[in-house]
């Protein structure tokens, strides 16, 4: 404890450091002001009751800091710019050409490929503030406007959207963590004491056994997440002897650091998208009053797909699936055996080339199966605690909880780095 309060106090005695994070809290500030600023004409009791149905669009909202639920001028938050940072990664499979220059070239051919990704996060902006208006229209939360009112509502989300993509890299350069992260973190935080005070409304003494067994599962959870996230499995490298001159280099000894959770969250957010979609066309479909067999169908493939069971079940498997789609396209064995190769390093014990690559693979694949079931119970446990206990507060579990584990994780490692530097 007295370590604790002893580096807080070099957190404000060093100048750098204080003014990092004070640029922090503003930008923060700032975001959640911008999210405060509504859409004009939104029915907010059409809009509560209709995240509260959809699991995809509370997800969306998740990740764009909370400014969905709001319909605000940033309601679309970081999603486009996520959204396109995630097909980058997915081009690389498809394309040489980008692979090589997020993988070989450097740091240069890094800066080119993520200028790429904010690039098209304009006109992911612009499709995803389209389609959002067009099924809150449907859904009545919007009312009928005109065509230029509809334009100048979808040029004024894009552009919120490419401001806090900038908001977000300004932290990142200036401030302190990852700026895209701590903005997903602050929506989250922002909208824990509405669910307390929910909570407390809707409070039953009878029901204090169900809220303590739900803080010692959350507690569970977050131990959880924790070690999960920050568990590796190192494989040993040592590096060849090599003579120039009268010196020797190399015959050094130091490890390839494997994560289990490689993928983070992207497996929740694609098997989220996976199911979510087919829903949405049904329900345009159910909405086809002309049609009444297509109306039929529509209606009892709803009732199917809203199966407490069916729906656990295909959530639970397509986490589990995405998570080694998603590390096979972001790790390649092949690339790492063949960087080891080139610097003069090998594995103990293991042949350099395909056979480095093979046993990397083999490791990995073990690692992923522990990620894979890790991420399908974190998806599934809100959905388990809201059958159980009717209690649906985000910090129980889920993709938030896993967010905000992994950011406070990551900007508590920051700030030690950064005292570190202080004290050398």
């Amino acid at each position: 404890m007295k370590e604790f309060f002893n580096k807080i106090a070099l957190v404000f005695q060093d100048r750098i450091l204080r003014k990092r994070i004070l640029f922090t809290l503003f930008a923060l500030v700032l975001f959640r002001a911008l999210a405060s600023i509504p859409v004009p004409g939104v029915d907010h009791g059409r809009l509560a009751q209709f995240f509260s149905s959809n699991e995809f669009f509370g997800l969306l909202n998740l990740f764009s800091g909370g400014g969905l639920a709001q319909l605000s001028i940033v309601m679309l938050g970081v999603g486009p710019f996520i959204t396109g940072s995630i097909i980058m990664q997915l081009s690389t499979m498809m394309s040489k050409k980008l692979k090589e220059m997020y993988q070989e070239e450097g740091e240069a051919g890094r800066r080119k490929f993520a200028q790429y990704g904010r690039i098209l996060t304009i006109p992911l902006a612009m499709l995803q503030s389209f389609t959002f208006i067009k099924i809150l229209q449907t859904q009545q939360v919007i009312p009928q406007i005109s065509t230029l009112a509809f334009v100048t509502n979808i040029l004024v989300i894009t552009a919120g959207s490419v401001l806090l993509m900038w908001i977000g890299e300004l932290i990142s350069e200036y401030g302190i963590g990852n700026g895209v992260s701590l903005i997903i973190f602050a929506g989250i935080v922002a909208a824990l004491p509405t669910e307390i005070g929910q909570l407390a409304f809707s409070f039953d003494a009878s029901q204090i056994p169900v809220f303590l067994a739900a803080l010692v599962i959350a507690a569970i959870v977050i131990v959880t997440v924790v070690v999960i996230t920050e568990a590796e499995r190192p494989i040993p490298i040592t590096y060849a002897k090599q003579v120039r001159g009268n010196k020797i280099y190399g015959g050094t000894s130091t490890y390839l650091p494997l994560r289990i959770n490689q993928a983070g969250v992207i497996p929740i957010i694609f098997a989220l998208s996976i199911l979510s979609f087919p829903q949405m066309i049904l329900k345009f479909l159910q909405n086809i009053s002309s049609h009444p067999a297509l109306q039929s169908v529509s209606t009892t493939l709803l009732n199917f797909l809203a199966n407490v069971w069916f729906y656990d079940i295909a959530y639970f498997f397509l986490v589990f699936v995405f998570t080694y789609f998603y590390t096979a396209v972001t790790f390649d064995p092949d690339q790492i055996s063949t960087n080891l190769q080139k610097n003069g390093a090998f594995i103990p014990g293991v042949r350099p080339g395909k056979s480095t690559s093979e046993h990397i693979s083999r490791i990995l694949t073990r690692l992923t199966l522990v990620g894979a079931l890790f991420l399908g119970f974190i998806a599934v446990l809100p959905l388990i605690m809201r059958n159980v206990t009717g209690i649906t507060a985000v910090s129980i579990g889920g993709t938030a909880l896993l967010i905000v584990v992994s950011v406070v994780i990551d900007l508590i490692k920051k700030i030690d780095a950064q005292i570190s530097i202080r004290e050398y």
